[in-house]
């Protein structure tokens, strides 16, 4: 064995990548004067790709396998450069192992709401978010458009710009796909099918290609969400003005409640402001140089109470206060009969509550003969 045979054999080079970084898309395999060895081994493992570079331009794309860096299987770099099989010297390249697996989970989403006119809604505001997966689909054009000579090329460097194409044709399609704003919610595989079919183009101009697209959400503003709370409960709630008499009974018979003290408030107002329209009336008219006063609509009736009686163990009622007025007359009612009524604190001695009254008015004096 010869001498140079003997060194060419020391110095053959072995090219290979592994990778445990998991967001490296490039990474340069780095040589002392980029000096690769003529019939170097290269090695590209599956989810792998080595694009080749000499003095400046792509020679060759090597998909996964076993390779030899000569001549009989790099017919392009015999067309770039007459090769010295005699002394079989290094050459200056490049290799640039680019990695074609998916890049999963990666987020998308609006930092903008979307403005979009709904067939129902009218003009409205949309805000998406959602997750998304990439792969490198043609490595040349990758490196050509991207990647250029950067050693260490990682998702984190391009994500940024995915988004932005995201964001942009999502808003495009989003707004003439013609989808109500209420059924997106029901179709978002259809709406995230539009998108990615939009996004296509641009990113096939980049080498990549997006395999799986989704959208995990579309929110509306949340005043207009209140609003479709507040239609959703209206339509619980069943006949409105039944509802409303149903709201107004019950805030009038729990008086803590703030309801119920405004209606009071309300209802203690209208006697002040009819009691001073009737002490004014007895003593003339107000002059006609005054001001007219507008008259003031009356508040709404109080609604009357209702009550309860306990008798033998058992509940009956209920009666308004006019029945119990003849049920004390009757003598069916005392003051020690239980009684109840909303907003009360448990049954309680009909003396001991309003219905007292009945007990105490005396009888008119009797018709004279």
């Amino acid at each position: 064995m010869g001498i140079l045979d003997f060194l060419s054999g020391q110095f053959i080079d072995v090219i290979h990548w592994t990778d445990d970084t998991r967001d490296t898309m490039v990474w340069r395999f780095e040589r002392e004067g980029h000096e690769i060895k003529y019939g170097a081994k290269l090695t590209v493992r599956e989810g792998q790709a080595a694009v080749f570079i000499h003095e400046g331009q792509m020679a060759d794309v090597f998909q996964p396998g076993l390779y030899m860096l000569e001549t009989n299987n790099m017919p392009i770099m015999t067309s770039l450069q007459h090769w010295d099989h005699g002394f079989k010297s290094p050459f200056k390249s490049e290799i640039y192992y680019i990695n074609t697996t998916r890049f999963s989970d990666l987020k998308w989403g609006t930092k903008n709401p979307i403005m979009l006119r709904d067939p129902e809604f009218g003009p409205t505001r949309i805000r998406a978010f959602g997750t998304y997966t990439i792969k490198v689909s043609d490595p040349a054009k990758f490196m050509t458009e991207i990647v250029g000579t950067d050693g260490e090329f990682t998702m984190d460097e391009i994500s940024f710009q995915i988004r932005n194409i995201i964001v942009q044709e999502f808003s495009r399609a989003i707004a003439s796909s013609g989808i109500p704003v209420l059924d997106m919610a029901a179709n978002t595989a259809d709406v995230a099918a539009l998108v990615n079919k939009a996004i296509a183009p641009t990113i096939a101009a980049y080498g990549l290609e997006i395999p799986e697209f989704y959208i995990e959400n579309i929110s509306l503003p949340e005043v207009v969400e209140a609003a479709l709370d507040a239609r959703t409960s209206r339509g619980i709630a069943g006949n409105l003005d039944d509802h409303m008499k149903w709201r107004a009974a019950e805030a009038m018979g729990n008086p803590a409640s703030g309801a119920g003290a405004a209606m009071a408030t309300g209802m203690g107002a209208g006697m002040g402001m009819a009691m001073g329209q009737a002490m004014t009336g007895p003593w003339g008219a107000v002059p006609q140089s005054a001001p007219q006063v507008a008259p003031v609509a009356p508040p709404p009736p109080p609604v009357e109470k209702v009550w309860h009686i306990a008798e033998n163990g058992e509940t009956k009622g209920p009666f308004s206060k006019a029945s119990l007025g003849r049920m004390a007359g009757d003598g069916a009612l005392t003051r020690e009969t239980l009684v109840w009524t909303a907003g009360q604190d448990g049954w309680k001695p009909a003396g001991d509550t309003e219905l007292a009254l009945l007990f105490t008015v005396a009888p008119p004096p009797p018709p004279l003969p």
